[in-house]
């Protein structure tokens, strides 16, 4: 006997008074929920993703959307999820794909840390009349400054400073890679990253010649499968990533389906038009942190020592070592990416279940460094999850220098977090290549908007940083006294360092 249908996850409705019969909805849903019959407009609701393009489109607001309207009977083990995932893969035999962050509801560490704030011994800071400093260098720092005597009786800096990449906020943009995501995209974030002083990560996917009038704002991505790399696309970026890691899927490499790789994305990395983009798990160069170094040292050479490398990995048990692994293999930067970080695709098991929280990694790999004496070797980038600015606030304050966005970045461009990124029908225009959705999304419109969110949280940051006391984000880093835990147990708040509310 089959399996049979499952409940729907969506039901759409239409007001049959208010429906115009337009078509607008049939002509916006790349999913097929909709279909035109004589005079009538039906709907099948089984195919919805809750992307919320028909109910954004529609002139008369005559389409209403219900989740689970009928759902299985309730049990606090076989969950609808595990029991949909069975039913799936008893029919299929196959992986379940996923996109987006982790979906299983984990506490959040960041809503069980406050801001501590000042008042009358110490006192706040009022950032609308005093100066605030948010701009922000990553790179190898001096531990500490040496000067000399000139001939003239003059005093100069003796001390050999190594390059830095100079931020005016703390906030950049994630790596996502053209295939994954449109060129629209791409150069939406590129603008934005521009207009505001910051970077953005180009991905896995090389770079388009069109992102080339913003190459001093990419930073060139070197992930295992190498795609695009060569001399031109390292030169051109302002900086060079090697992911070793991701924190949506730690410990297995990338797969972009041939479906998406249209002629440009072929041409952009290098591939065979049609076929499948898959990286391996890992760099088949690299099997230690001397094989790492090795790279590192050999990208540095390539580029006359003049681009900064970070190295990209997945936050895991053991993250802090290998940071301080990386910290000496002349890297300049070590981003850490949580297991909350976003993905186009990847198996649902491995982005709902391994790795661990960008919180706890970040405070680990902090102590670490600082134990070790070696923190000023290397900056530490925060990744995976960053909601709002006061997250931001949090994670810097567990020691990281600067984080990267990426959802948040898509959400302000339009996309609903529908999670169906892997089909490549993405409605908004976002994570598709095809060309008649790719056209839905302004590149002017959207790149104001992500400047927007970039502009606002920093805003709140300077505004977080002056009740807290403080005037520049430097004192900001690694400054555990101004958080506090609410409702974390012993053992998180020992791996944080930070006390309870109270102390």
């Amino acid at each position: 006997m089959s399996i049979g249908s499952v409940p729907l996850r969506y039901l759409i409705t239409m007001d049959i008074d208010r429906c115009m019969r337009c078509g607008r909805c049939i002509e916006n849903c790349p999913y097929g929920v909709f279909r035109r019959e004589g005079e009538q407009i039906r709907v099948n609701s089984r195919p919805c993703t809750a992307c919320h393009r028909c109910i954004s489109q529609c002139p008369r607001d005559a389409i209403s959307l219900e989740e689970r309207p009928v759902d299985y009977r309730s049990h606090p083990v076989w969950t609808t999820e595990v029991r949909e995932a069975i039913y799936n893969q008893a029919r299929s035999g196959k992986i379940i794909l996923a996109g987006m962050g982790n979906a299983l509801p984990y506490p959040i560490i960041f809503d069980r840390l406050v801001l501590d704030a000042c008042q009358v011994t110490n006192p706040s800071i009022d950032p609308l009349r005093e100066p605030m400093e948010l701009r922000t260098y990553l790179g190898k720092k001096p531990s500490r400054l040496r000067f000399r005597e000139t001939p003239g009786g003059d005093i100069e800096l003796a001390t050999e400073i190594a390059p830095n990449l100079q931020l005016e906020t703390p906030i950049m943009i994630g790596h996502m890679s053209y295939g994954a995501i449109s060129l629209n995209a791409q150069l939406s974030l590129a603008r934005a990253a521009h207009e505001t002083g910051t970077f953005m990560g180009t991905g896995e996917g090389g770079l388009h010649e069109h992102l080339y009038p913003y190459q001093d704002r990419m930073i060139v991505q070197v992930a295992s499968g190498r795609f695009g790399v060569d001399i031109n696309y390292l030169d051109r970026g302002a900086a060079i990533e090697i992911k070793i890691g991701q924190g949506a899927k730690p410990g297995i490499g990338g797969h972009l389906p041939g479906e998406k790789v249209c002629a440009d994305v072929s041409c952009t990395r290098m591939i065979p038009l049609g076929s499948d983009a898959i990286s391996p798990a890992p760099h088949h160069d690299i099997y230690s942190i001397e094989d790492l170094k090795q790279l590192v040292r050999g990208l540095k050479e390539a580029t006359e020592w003049k681009k900064l490398v970070f190295v990209k990995i997945a936050a895991v048990h053991n993250t802090a070592a290998i940071a301080a692994g990386i910290a000496r293999s002349s890297a300049d930067a070590v981003v850490v990416d949580g297991f909350r970080g976003g993905t186009g695709a990847a198996p649902r098991v491995f982005r709902d279940h391994v790795g661990i929280p960008i919180e706890a990694a970040i405070a680990s790999v902090d102590a670490k460094l600082r134990q070790q004496g070696i923190r000023n070797e290397v900056s530490v980038i925060a990744s995976g999850g960053i909601r709002e600015s006061a997250d931001i606030a949090k994670v810097i304050a567990l020691g990281a220098d600067a984080v990267y966005i990426g959802t948040a970045s898509l959400v302000a461009m339009g996309c609903r977090v529908c999670g169906a990124c892997y089909r490549g029908l993405c409605p908004w225009g976002i994570a598709t290549q095809r060309e008649d959705l790719v056209a839905r999304l302004d590149p002017d419109e959207a790149s104001v908007q992500v400047a927007n969110l970039i502009k606002a949280w920093t805003l709140e940051l300077s505004e977080l940083m002056g009740a807290a006391g403080i005037n520049s984000i430097e004192s900001l880093r690694g400054n555990r006294d101004r958080l506090r835990g609410y409702l974390l147990d012993d053992g998180i708040l020992k791996v944080l360092d930070v006390k309870p509310v109270g102390a």
